[in-house]
């Protein structure tokens, strides 16, 4: 009986540095952890406060239809692949990479067409880009002029 006893005594497991461990790793995990929250925002694109630039007439004009068609100097691309705004932002510049390009994006285009095209300018080898935007209209403006 005196054996038992013993036996009994020494098989017994501490189990409260375990417990410990469990808990510093939920600890760890709950202050570790990021919780994001999509959130969809209503953006209106592109409007600033910007004085207007005077055109440039050695300038290359690239425009984004709000269907993701690309015009570059007033002719419609026949697709909207980047290979294709890239060819014919070769054939309007005839390999002057110094003149400046004008990216004009129509307020509803999708994000994806306008960096689209702002890699491909990029790709191609430009270096000096500019964005068009419209002046916002203010309420005074919309008062005296509602049209």
């Amino acid at each position: 009986m005196k054996f038992k006893r013993r036996l009994q005594e020494e098989l017994a497991i501490n189990i409260t540095p375990l417990i410990d461990v469990v808990f510093l790793l939920l600890i760890f995990f709950m202050v570790t952890t990021t919780f994001n929250r999509e959130t969809r925002l209503l953006v209106n694109l592109p409007e600033a406060n910007a004085e207007l630039a005077e055109s440039m007439p050695t300038q290359i004009e690239v425009i984004v239809a709000r269907d993701g068609t690309y015009s570059i100097n007033g002719r419609v691309l026949v697709n909207n692949r980047l290979d294709t705004l890239m060819r014919g932002l070769e054939l309007e510049s005839n390999g002057d990479r110094s003149l400046p390009i004008l990216l004009i994006a129509d307020a509803e285009a999708t994000h994806q067409s306008v960096v689209t095209a702002m890699d491909g300018i990029g790709q191609s080898g430009f270096t000096r880009l500019n964005i068009a935007t419209q002046r916002a209209e203010t309420e005074e403006t919309l008062r005296t002029n509602p049209n």
